[in-house]
């Protein structure tokens, strides 16, 4: 065979021209373009094919340069929808583009959370959903990183899975948490989204809803493979883990299911999905991860987005290869070959050859044609039947809503009458309300004083703000400056690093067309010998071309004919549609106008409610302005003089006047929110207008036998209280002056009666100052010899045991006694550091006094004290005893378990009493924390080393029933029974005797508290009984926590009924 040496230069001249720089100029006008086109400002969804020839971009070029170069220079800030579209833009270009596009996003990770950060700062509806874009971007850009095995389409198998999650079991919890976090950013999004919607069928089918829908179809493609692989290494954790470890994940992925599931029913339900993707559909109830054989059930969801149909405009070149016709190339090889070795012999065609190529294409162009009327006659009617639908479903909306409109009309009847009934009744007090107004003109007087300071107030704070914006405006500016340098420098690094890759493109490029050229020319010579033997063969073939002929021929106009019938059967169809569209387009008309006069009566009924409403609450301030001007009046009243009350009842009432003004401020401020509903508002008002009353006419009575400075404070205090509470009445009796209503005013003055009141309490006296001091020191130092004392006891029954019992009864005996013993430890140090906390307190609260007189003044607290340290040391002794009983085998297992939780609660007793008084920022309070929970993990350790011995002890026989005939069998099975239900009923009855023991518990322990802290202690109330005995009922502490030092989980106490100190 002949070789080429010299290609002429004719053929040269003829080659289409490859030039880069014109092609990547067309390609970065193209991508212009679809990126101008696909993120705009118009509230309509991202065009399928703008997004396509982004996503072919990148490919084109091996990453998202291009892409960013563009980008950054939108006004991302000026439009939340434009901001909006661009996250959807890129989150399809991390699903679908190049694998580089994930590194080329992590560049510009600041400018996403800056525009996340700047929407979130807003208030507006697409800038709440772009925040939660952002978040969803960047952790996806986080994951895909930090896991390169998954790629940003999320679609691997269960070995990559298995071999990413590794057999390190720290890394396969990680990697669960990681995509419990993806999960939940993926599902914020989508509830955010479906929140802002309506979720009727009409909403998807416009351009406002599907501009929102629209990224939740990637958010389904992520969440389908995230849930199964979530599944995959959940069943993995319970099968290296135990059960109680993994609450927290099955608790989050329960959670999780249900919301995922939710979101799958929503989106199904909705038309503009249905036409988009396939929705996979999630089990009834989430996986049983306790039961391994449930991971064969699982099924793993897939999503499925069918193919779309051709778009009917012309296609654009995303590259231009070259500027000649398409078919110049061959012509050039054509020509290149005849001079080389002249003409092939027999390469004309035979006439018949070519009408049968005619006649291919004929057929070919006439089923393309059938083929696409059969498609849009298919188009056609799924579009009416919809419309039809959408219709059916408006009218029986529209029925619906004139029903509930009827019954609303005659429920606004019945309320008409009775606010006409009420209407009548304010017009017979309105004679009274004219003299209340009279005396509240010198109220109004202080009113406008106190309004001329708030006044002056109000423009000192302006002239602040005013610097305050001055300030932040010039550090504005100072941050503008540097971000612009840092963004200047970073596009000179990315344009430099994109002139890297084009060069390095250039090369590439110009090689792989050398190497194509030469393949070229070797291909054309072995297609030249094999088209010499097709010619060869093609003589052969023609006769049965011919035969071929007459039946393509005959098929040609039976499709002709068929054609023509689908014409016909498409003409009627259309005309079907268009008479029913007519008559849907007027019944459309006739409901749009009864909807208008319906909406019409439904405002003027809505007018009428607000009225109503307000109707209520003015007659509800009424009667509040009558009740507080008549508690207002008894304080001048002689008659009242005779009355009398104590500082104690006066408190409770003051402090429940206080608590109700709370109820009112939220009353006023959910009517303000909320004009057509006052019942909350009219509720509060009634409460405080009647406890304000109260405490007004309990403040006289008290002042009547309080000293004359406390009583005409006092008595101020109280006048105070009604001229606030008279104000605010009648402010909302008013429209206009309601809304600057201000409830929270009439606090101050009622607090100031509450303060009052405390100071005119009786004070305590000081009685026995040296004993209950003494006391304190003794108990705990009997404390803490009954400790050492019952750690003495616990090693001679240890060294006992050693000698008296061997095998597996030594080895339970050890282990019991040695966790006694390290439980003992622990509250030995317990009581150290309470004994170290407890004299820290009486240095910082004794001030001047003795330490036996701040006993003595805090003797509620000195008590308790007492009682938790006797407590403690019983505990010990109990726990010994028990312990003693178990190793001689005379005594039980449980009683073992119960002193444990004895001494739990003890100790939580001690740690209660001593917090009540102890600066928690205090580093000896820290300390005794520390040991409160080593004492709660040593009585753990007593309890499963109890429980682990008996079951170690006991014998367990087999049962053997093989020797039973079925009568004895039948027998011994109603025996079982009956011994059961005996159980049973033992079981109740020993469960209500408990209740009953701790209900007549806790009513000794509260006879012996008294109402406060300060009152006079007794001779005979401090108990002098030793530490080897259990205390009486009466003095265990059974404390409720007091408000102002509340226990924490983290002190390792356990829960316990405790009494204020």
């Amino acid at each position: 065979m002949n070789s080429i040496k010299n290609v002429p230069a004719r053929v040269l001249s003829r080659r289409p021209g490859h030039s880069l720089e014109a092609e990547r100029e067309q390609f970065d006008k193209t991508q212009a373009i679809s990126i101008s086109k696909a993120i705009n400002a118009q509230e309509a969804p991202v065009k399928e094919k703008h997004a396509r020839r982004i996503i072919l971009g990148t490919h084109h070029e091996k990453g998202a340069f291009t892409f960013w170069s563009y980008a950054i220079g939108l006004p991302l800030p000026s439009s939340s929808i434009l901001s909006w579209k661009f996250c959807h833009v890129l989150h399809k270009v991390l699903r679908d583009g190049h694998p580089n596009v994930l590194h080329d996003c992590q560049r510009y990770r600041s400018n996403i959370r800056e525009l996340g950060d700047l929407w979130g700062h807003l208030h507006d509806r697409y800038g709440q959903l772009v925040t939660l874009y952002t978040k969803l971007l960047l952790t996806k850009i986080s994951f895909h990183l930090k896991h390169p095995q998954f790629p940003a389409g999320l679609e691997v198998t269960d070995e990559v899975l298995e071999k990413a999650a590794g057999t390190d079991i720290n890394n396969i919890f990680q990697l669960t948490v990681e995509m419990f976090d993806y999960m939940d950013c993926e599902l914020k999004l989508s509830e955010s989204v479906f929140r802002q919607l309506n979720t009727a069928i009409a909403v998807s089918q416009i351009s406002s809803g599907q501009c929102r829908l629209a990224p939740l179809i990637q958010a389904i493609q992520d969440c389908s493979p995230l849930y199964h692989y979530t599944v995959k290494l959940m069943f993995r954790l319970h099968s290296c883990l135990p059960a109680d470890t993994l609450q927290g994940h099955r608790d989050r992925f329960h959670e999780q299911f249900h919301s995922l599931r939710n979101f799958f029913r929503r989106a199904s339900d909705m038309l503009y999905f249905k036409r988009l993707i396939q929705i996979p559909r999630l089990p009834e109830g989430p996986p049983n991860f306790l039961r391994a054989s449930a991971l064969a059930e699982h099924i793993k969801p897939v999503v499925v987005v069918p193919e779309e149909a051709p778009e009917d405009e012309e296609p654009e070149t995303l590259i231009e290869i070259s500027t000649g016709p398409p078919a110049g190339e061959p012509v050039v090889v054509a020509d290149l070959f005849e001079q080389t070795f002249g003409p092939p012999n027999g390469s004309v065609k035979d006439d018949r050859d070519l009408q049968i190529e005619n006649l291919k294409r004929e057929v070919e162009t006439l089923r393309a044609e059938l083929q696409k009327i059969r498609l849009e006659a298919q188009r056609y009617v799924a579009q009416l039947k919809g419309q039809v639908n959408t219709l059916e479903a408006e009218l029986e909306e529209q029925r619906e809503q004139k029903q509930r409109a009827l019954v609303d009309n005659e429920q606004l009847r019945d309320e008409l009458s009775l606010l006409r009934a009420a209407r009548l009744e304010a017009e017979r007090n309105q004679g009274l309300r004219e003299e209340a107004e009279k005396k509240a003109s010198a109220t109004e007087a202080r009113y406008s004083k106190l309004k001329e300071k708030h006044s002056e107030l109000v423009n000192t704070h302006a002239e602040l703000l005013r610097k305050n914006a001055d300030t932040a405006k010039q550090l504005t500016v100072t941050q503008q400056t540097q971000e612009e340098v840092a963004r200047v420098k970073e596009q000179l690094a990315f344009q430099m690093e994109q002139a890297r890759r084009e060069s390095e493109m250039k090369l590439e490029e110009q090689s792989d067309q050398l190497e194509k050229l030469k393949r070229d020319l070797e291909a054309r010579a072995g297609e030249l010998a094999r088209t010499q033997e097709a010619l060869s063969r093609s003589e052969q073939s023609g006769s049965e071309l011919s035969s071929q002929l007459v039946a393509l021929g005959a098929e040609k106009d039976a499709l002709s004919s068929a054609a023509r019938q689908q014409e016909a059967e498409l003409l009627a169809a259309q005309g079907l549609a268009r008479e029913k569209e007519a008559a849907l387009s007027l019944e459309r008309a006739e409901l749009q106008g009864r909807l208008a006069q319906k909406e019409s009566q439904e405002q003027g009924l809505q007018q009428r409610l607000l009225d109503g409403q307000f109707t209520v609450l003015r007659d509800a301030a009424a009667e509040a302005e009558r009740i507080l001007q008549d508690a207002v009046s008894k304080l001048d009243d002689p008659l009242h003089l005779r009355c009398t009350s104590s500082p104690d009842y006066l408190v409770s009432r003051a402090q429940a006047a206080v608590d109700a003004v709370s109820g009112l401020e939220t009353g006023h401020s959910q009517y303000l929110a909320s004009m057509s509903d006052a019942s909350t508002l009219v509720a509060a008002l009634t409460r405080f207008a009647h406890l304000a009353a109260d405490t007004i006419v309990n403040g006289g009575a008290t002042a009547h036998l309080a000293p004359t400075d406390h009583a005409d404070r006092l008595t101020d205090a109280c006048r105070e209280c009604g001229a606030r509470g008279l104000e605010l009445a009648r402010q909302l009796q008013d429209r206009q002056a309601l809304p600057q209503a201000r409830p929270g005013l009439v606090r101050s003055p009622l607090q100031g009666v509450l303060l009052l009141a405390q100071e005119l309490k009786p004070k305590s006296l000081d009685v026995r100052q040296e004993e209950l001091g003494a006391l304190v020191d003794k108990e705990m130092a009997a404390t803490s010899v009954a400790i050492e004392d019952a750690v003495r006891r616990i090693e001679d029954m240890m060294n006992q045991a050693r000698h008296s019992s061997s095998g597996v009864k030594l080895e339970v005996n050890e282990r019991i006694l040695n966790s006694c013993t390290d439980l003992m430890k622990a509250i030995r140090l317990l009581v150290t550091a309470s004994t170290s906390l407890q004299k820290e307190i009486v240095e910082s609260g004794r001030g001047a006094a003795t330490q036996q007189e701040f006993y003595a003044k805090n003797s509620r607290w000195t008590e308790g004290l007492i009682s938790a340290s006797k407590a403690v040391g019983w505990g010990a002794t109990q726990l010994v005893e028990s312990a003693d009983k178990v190793v001689l085998h005379t005594g039980k297992y449980e009683e073992l378990i119960v002193c444990s939780h004895e001494i739990a609660a003890s100790t939580a007793q001690l740690v209660a009493a001593s917090k009540v008084k102890a600066d928690k920022h205090s580093p000896r309070l820290s300390r005794l924390q520390e040991c409160s929970r080593s004492v709660n993990e040593m009585a753990a350790n007593v309890v499963a080393s109890t429980r682990s011995g008996q079951e170690q002890v006991e014998d367990r026989d087999a049962m053997d029933f093989s020797g039973l005939s079925l009568i004895k069998l039948k027998k011994q099975e109603m025996e079982t029974q009956v011994r059961v239900l005996e159980l049973e009923k033992t079981l109740e009855a020993e469960r209500v005797r408990l209740g009953e023991l701790r209900k007549q518990h806790y009513a000794l322990a509260g006879a012996v508290g008294m109402p406060g802290e300060e009152e006079p202690v007794q001779p005979g109330a401090v108990p002098r009984s030793g530490v080897s005995k259990k205390p009486p009922l009466a003095q265990k502490p059974s404390v409720a926590p007091r408000q102002d030092h509340q226990l924490d989980k983290k002190d390792g106490v356990y829960p316990a009924q405790l009494v204020n100190y």
